[in-house]
């Protein structure tokens, strides 16, 4: 392995396929198992040259507007669900052409494009977002639930005319969460629209649910599903994005230079800012591969991106020796939501992405660079 990273790009985000089949079988034996249809949420993860392996697994994938609609259709070619928080007038035919479920956000939405939808798509199946009320999220950045929430349709609000031309409702109320939380969930979710689940032929629990994360209680989430199936008699849908690609993959960096004050700080070919904007926005804490947390080893530095924001900054690790200009530092579990979300602010670079064969090759599939940053502006 430390061959491989020096004839890398650097950055460059590295898929490992043996860890990401191992996710993948057990999502499938969940499916089997349940009788759940099991979605890959693009949101959380869209390398889409990686869908080859994917696609034997899962049922098809949900997107969130016309863009990753497209993708979904074009290079996984199985179910293609979409739900934004508004439709807009110039796409929603594309969007309902090539989407099997369509779900909106609000019966404003459901009146204004159901109908032109179901014109150019017969085979549609139509949905309505709908917010529990209740959820247990870590951070409250991503709770759909909570106060003021534009997610999904409060009991309050609901327009019982499009419950009629419903064949599903949707809730998603977890983030990287047990099946604890689920249940808990479900009650809410019972209690506040039990009474139109009967006339529903899907209902679709969202995502968030980290079912490959270790200590997860897949056992627990099998039995929920298993149980609402019998109770209600309809097919039940779930949208993991981040349990697809959770600890599949690396972003490894190069130290450009050491600077001190106060403290020694090491520069990367990186950006917390432009490639893993998580660790500012949730935020939260990435492992590094070998480091421990300040202090705790013999030498400790701060890590910070290579762009001219104070912030830009990954935290403070310790390692056991000395860092040095060319030095690998790996950033761990980077596959899901990270190059979905990445930009070239500041000119940054994007990583390169590559991919680690079952076989153990390694293929680069895609650099980029200064044409990829102008294109982006005009």
């Amino acid at each position: 392995m430390k061959n491989i990273l020096f004839t890398l790009p650097s950055p460059c985000w590295l898929l490992d396929e043996e860890k990401l089949q191992k996710n993948l079988e057990l999502i499938s034996n969940i499916k089997h198992q349940s009788g759940a249809k099991i979605l890959l949420a693009l949101k959380g993860y869209a390398l889409w040259k990686s869908f080859p392996l994917i696609k034997p697994y899962l049922d098809g994938c949900c997107a969130s507007g016309l863009h990753e609609a497209k993708l979904a259709a074009e290079t996984f070619s199985k179910e293609v669900h979409t739900y934004s928080p508004a439709f807009k007038e110039e796409e929603i035919e594309e969007i309902a052409t090539i989407s099997h479920h369509l779900v909106f956000n609000s019966p404003a939405q459901f009146h204004r494009f159901s109908t032109q939808a179901k014109k150019v798509n017969p085979q549609l199946s139509l949905g309505l977002r709908v917010n529990p009320e209740y959820s247990e999220s870590p951070k409250e950045i991503y709770n759909p639930c909570g106060l003021y929430s534009r997610l999904g349709t409060t009991l309050e609000n609901i327009d019982e005319s499009v419950l009629q031309l419903c064949d599903g409702l949707h809730f998603h109320a977890l983030c990287e969460q047990d099946s604890d939380a689920l249940e808990n969930v479900l009650k809410n979710f019972e209690a506040k629209f039990g009474s139109y689940i009967p006339q529903m032929k899907w209902i679709n629990f969202g995502g968030g649910h980290h079912i490959t994360r270790e200590g997860y209680d897949t056992q627990k989430l099998i039995k929920l599903i298993k149980d609402f199936k019998v109770k209600y008699d309809v097919d039940v849908y779930l949208e993991p994005g981040e349990a697809i690609g959770w600890e599949t993959g690396t972003l490894i960096t190069t130290v450009l230079d050491i600077v001190h004050n106060g403290m020694d700080i090491a520069i990367l070919d990186s950006s917390a800012e432009a490639h893993m904007p998580d660790t500012i926005i949730m935020p939260y804490r990435a492992d590094v591969r070998g480091a421990g947390n300040a202090e705790e080893k013999a030498h400790t530095y701060r890590l910070a991106g290579n762009t001219c924001l104070a912030g830009d900054i990954m935290g403070d690790y310790s390692f056991d020796a000395l860092l040095n200009i060319g030095d690998k530092v790996i950033f761990e579990d980077q596959m899901h939501y990270t190059m979905v979300k990445a930009t070239t602010f500041n000119g940054v670079k994007l990583p390169s992405i590559a991919i680690q064969r079952k076989d153990g090759s390694v293929e680069v599939v895609r650099e980029f660079g200064y044409e990829d940053f102008k294109n982006r502006l005009s």
